[in-house]
C-alpha cells in the first residue's frame, strides 16, 4: 500500500480544507503527488471534471484510481489503509473522542468559519468577532478541554501524540491567531504550536509564492506580521554564480537564485527559490546545505 496518492488542493493561503487534506498525508509520511485546482483563477469547474462527482477540494485519488471526496472520508480511508501510521490515537477512548472532535469540526462552527476566512499571509488587527463566533470559540475550547481530560495531555497535541484531531483543528488555529480571537493563554499556545509545525510553515511558504490582487477576504483592517517565523531576509537574485551547483530539493542543476545575507544560493526553478525566500528556516534541506557550507 505504498503506492502514491494524488491529492488535489486549492490555493494554500486560503483553502483551509486543502490544508487538512495535505497534512493527512504529509504529517504521517504517506506518499503523494499534489495537484493545484484553480479556486481563484476561474478554472475550478474544469479542473475538477476528471474527479467527478467530487466537486470540492481537497479530493484524493487512490492508487487504484478510486476518487475520494470530503476530508473526513479521506481521513478514514487513509487511516484504514495505513493503520501503522497512527492517524488516529491508539487508545480506544481517545480515538472515539478524536473522531467526535473531527466530525463536529466538519459539521459545526459555521459562524467562525463564515466570519473569519482562513488566510495565512498576515494577522488582522482590531477584529471584533460577533457573538455567534464567540459562542463557537467557547465550544472549541470546551472540546479541547475535554480532549485533554480524556488523554491526560496538559499541553502539546490534544491526545498526547499528533493525530487527525490536530490536523482538523490547524485551520481553526490559523483563524484564532490570524484574527486575534479571544481564547485562553494555554489554547493560544496550542494554536501557535500547530502553526509552528515545520509542515505548516512549509505549506504557508509555498502559498506565499503566489500574489493576489485584489487580496481575497480583505477586511480593511490594519495588519501585523504573521507570528511564526521571522521576516525573511532573503530575496530573489537576478543571476549567479551560486555557492551550490545543484538544487537542495531536487538535486538538479541550478537555474534560479536568491540572496540571503549576502550569499547567493541556487535552485532548479522559480518555485523552489520563491518558497525558500518566503521562509528559509522552514526547509531542512536548505538549512542543512547552508550549515554545511558556513561551518566548513
Amino acid at each position: 500500500m505504498r503506492m502514491t496518492y494524488d491529492l488535489f488542493i486549492g490555493d494554500r493561503l486560503f483553502s483551509s480544507w486543502s490544508l487538512r487534506g495535505w497534512l493527512m498525508l504529509e504529517k504521517f509520511g504517506l506518499p503523494y503527488r499534489s495537484h493545484m485546482i484553480g479556486l481563484y483563477s476561474g478554472t475550478m469547474a474544469d479542473d475538477m471534471k476528471p474527479l467527478a462527482p467530487a466537486r470540492l477540494v481537497p479530493a484524493l485519488r487512490l492508487p487504484d484510481g478510486t476518487v475520494v471526496g470530503e476530508s473526513l472520508a479521506m481521513a478514514e480511508t487513509l487511516a484504514e489503509r495505513h493503520p501503522e501510521a497512527g492517524l488516529w490515537p491508539g487508545d480506544p477512548s481517545a480515538r472515539a473522542t478524536a473522531r467526535w472532535l473531527c466530525v463536529e469540526m466538519v459539521a459545526g462552527f459555521t459562524a467562525l468559519r463564515g466570519e473569519c476566512a482562513m488566510q495565512l499571509q498576515h494577522c488582522w488587527q482590531g477584529f471584533a468577532p460577533s457573538v455567534e463566533t464567540q459562542v463557537d470559540l467557547h465550544r472549541i475550547e470546551d472540546l479541547w478541554a475535554h480532549a485533554r481530560k480524556v488523554s491526560g495531555a496538559a499541553s502539546g497535541p490534544l491526545f498526547g501524540v499528533y493525530s487527525l484531531a490536530d490536523v482538523f483543528y490547524t485551520p481553526i488555529a490559523a483563524r484564532i491567531i490570524g484574527y486575534g480571537l479571544p481564547v485562553s493563554d494555554a489554547n493560544r499556545d496550542y494554536c501557535l504550536e500547530l502553526l509552528s509545525d515545520p509542515s505548516v510553515r512549509q505549506w504557508r511558504a509555498m502559498g506565499l509564492t503566489v500574489s493576489y490582487d485584489p487580496f481575497p477576504y480583505e477586511t480593511g483592517l490594519p495588519t501585523a506580521q504573521w507570528p511564526v517565523g521571522e521576516t525573511s531576509g532573503a530575496f530573489p537574485a537576478k543571476s549567479g554564480p551560486s555557492i551550490n551547483a545543484t538544487c537542495p530539493y531536487s538535486g538538479k542543476p541550478v537555474t534560479d537564485f536568491l540572496d540571503l545575507n549576502g550569499q547567493i544560493w541556487g535552485f532548479c526553478n522559480p518555485f523552489c527559490r520563491d518558497k525558500t525566500v518566503a521562509d528559509p528556516e522552514a526547509w531542512p534541506k536548505f538549512t542543512a546545505m547552508r550549515a554545511s557550507v558556513n561551518d566548513s
